[in-house]
C-alpha cells in the first residue's frame, strides 16, 4: 500500500530569507482574497456558479498586466496557482458538505497562518542533509532535522507560526500490506472526566492542555490589551500570546499521538463514537428575543469539550490502525451510556449521576463510561456481523484490498494519508 506522511521541522532562516518568505506569503494572501471576492460575486449573481481553477488561473495573468497589481510579476507563479487550486478545493468541499468544511473565508494578515507551498520538489528543490534548497530566490536553508524523512518528497510547505518558520515535507512511500500483530477489539467512550475509557475497564486521564495554560494566557492577553495597538510593545505582547497558543496546541498534539499510538498497536479493531463535536460545542447564548439558559455553564462545557481534541484523536486512530493492518469503526453515540449491556434496557434513569450507571430493571451497576465503551464495542460488532454483510466479509479479510471506513462503509485502502 502507499502511505503519504508529513514531516515537519523548524527552519533556521536568515533575515533576508524571512523577508522573502513574508513577501511570498503576502502574494499568496492577495491572490486568495481577490479570487475569493470574485467567486463570492459570481455566487451572488443569479444563475452564476463559482468559477473553477481553470478559469481562475487566467486571472493571475490579467492581474500581472494591470498597472495597479503588476508587482505580482515578482511573485512565485507556482505558489499563486497552488493557492487558487486550494481555493477551488475549498469550494468543492463546501458544496459537497464535507464534514467540518465551511465556506472559504478571507485571510487577514496576522490572523491567519501564512504559508507558501513548493510543488514538484524533485524539479525545483533539493535536500542535502539538514539543508533544503528552495526556489523563488530563497536558496539553501537549514532546518532542525529531529527525525529521518521517510519516502520520496513530493512537495513542501513553509509556514509561519508563533514567531518561527516551519517546513513540512509531504512524502510518499510504498510498503507491504501489514499483517495484524495485535488481536481483539475494543470500544472507546470519549469524555471529559476520562478522556478515553476502554471497554476492558482501563481509561486514559484527560490532559486539559488549554486549562493548564489558561491563567498564563489570560495574563498575556490582558497585558496585550493595555498596549497601544501596532506599537512595538503591542507586537511583543502579541508574540507572547501566540507563543502560549502554540504551546497549548503542541502539548495537546503530543498527548493525542501517544494515546492513539498505544491503542492502535494493541488492538486489531477499534470502535468509537461518531461524535458531532461542532454540534456538541454549539453556543447556548440564543438571541435577544429568545435568550439561552445556563449560558455560563454551557460555555464552560464547550471549552472543556474543545480542549480534548476528540476529532483529531479519531483521525490519528484511523490512519495508524490502517498502517498496522487494523481498522476503525465509528458507531452512533445515541444512548450508549443509558443502555444496559446485560438486559438492553434503555432509560435516562439508568444514569442518574455523571459517573455511575445503575440499571433500574436488572440492577447491573458499573461506571457509566465503561458501560458506554461496552455498548460502543457491541454496536461495532453488530455492524460487522448483522447489519453490514460487506463488513462481515471484511472481518475475514483484514489484510485484503479493502477496509471499513470511519463511517462503516467500504473503501480502498491502498492510498492512506497521515
Amino acid at each position: 500500500m502507499i502511505i503519504r506522511q508529513g514531516f515537519k521541522y523548524r527552519l533556521d532562516t536568515s533575515e533576508a530569507q524571512s523577508a522573502r518568505l513574508r513577501v511570498l506569503c503576502g502574494h499568496a494572501r492577495f491572490v486568495w482574497n481577490h479570487a475569493l471576492a470574485r467567486c463570492n460575486e459570481a455566487l451572488a449573481t443569479e444563475g452564476q456558479f463559482v468559477p473553477r481553477y481553470e478559469t481562475m488561473a487566467k486571472w493571475i495573468t490579467a492581474w500581472k498586466r494591470n498597472p495597479d497589481t503588476e508587482w505580482l510579476k515578482e511573485a512565485y507563479t507556482d505558489n499563486l496557482q497552488q493557492k487558487l487550486k486550494d481555493l477551488d478545493t475549498a469550494w468543492q468541499r463546501y458544496f459537497k458538505k464535507v464534514a467540518d468544511a465551511g465556506r472559504p473565508q478571507f485571510k487577514k494578515k496576522g490572523r491567519c497562518r501564512d504559508s507558501v507551498r513548493f510543488v514538484n520538489f524533485a524539479k525545483y528543490c533539493a535536500l542535502q542533509g539538514s539543508r533544503v534548497k528552495l526556489p523563488a530566490g530563497i536558496g539553501w536553508v537549514r532546518f532542525r532535522q529531529s527525525r529521518a524523512i521517510l519516502g520520496e518528497i513530493k512537495n513542501c510547505t513553509v509556514g509561519y507560526e508563533a514567531g518561527h518558520w516551519f517546513i513540512s515535507f509531504q512524502t510518499e512511500r510504498e510498503v507491504d500490506r501489514p499483517l495484524l500483530q495485535a488481536t481483539g477489539a475494543v470500544g472507546i467512550d470519549m469524555g471529559i472526566e476520562r478522556f478515553a475509557t476502554l471497554s476492558d475497564g482501563s481509561y486514559t486521564a484527560p490532559l486539559n492542555s488549554f486549562k493548564r495554560h489558561q491563567e498564563a494566557l489570560r495574563k498575556a492577553q490582558q497585558a496585550m490589551s493595555r498596549k497601544t495597538k501596532f506599537s512595538s510593545n503591542w507586537k511583543r505582547a502579541k508574540a507572547r500570546v501566540q507563543h502560549i497558543h502554540h504551546r497549548i496546541a503542541n502539548v495537546r498534539r503530543d498527548y493525542l499521538h501517544k494515546a492513539s499510538t498505544t491503542i492502535s498497536k494493541n488492538h486489531a479493531m477499534v470502535c468509537i463514537e461518531d461524535l458531532k463535536v461542532s454540534n456538541m460545542s454549539a453556543s447556548a447564548a440564543g438571541t435577544a428575543e429568545q435568550p439561552g439558559r445556563n449560558v455560563r455553564a454551557k460555555s464552560g462545557l464547550n471549552k472543556a469539550i474543545l480542549d480534548q481534541g476528540w476529532f483529531e484523536f479519531r483521525r490519528q486512530l484511523d490512519y495508524k490502525l490502517a498502517w498496522n493492518g487494523g481498522w476503525l469503526i465509528a458507531v452512533p453515540a445515541r444512548n450508549t451510556s443509558r443502555t444496559c449491556p446485560i438486559c438492553d434496557h434503555v432509560s435516562p434513569d439508568n444514569r442518574k449521576t455523571q459517573a455511575q450507571f445503575l440499571c433500574v430493571q436488572c440492577g447491573y451497576a458499573q461506571n457509566a463510561d465503561v458501560v458506554g465503551a461496552i455498548n460502543v464495542l457491541r454496536r461495532g460488532e453488530a455492524l460487522l456481523s448483522n447489519e453490514g454483510p460487506d463488513l462481515a466479509r471484511l472481518a475475514c479479510e483484514v489484510n485484503g484490498a479493502v477496509r471499513p471506513s470511519a463511517a462503516g462503509t467500504c473503501w480502498p485502502s491502498n492510498r492512506l494519508n497521515a
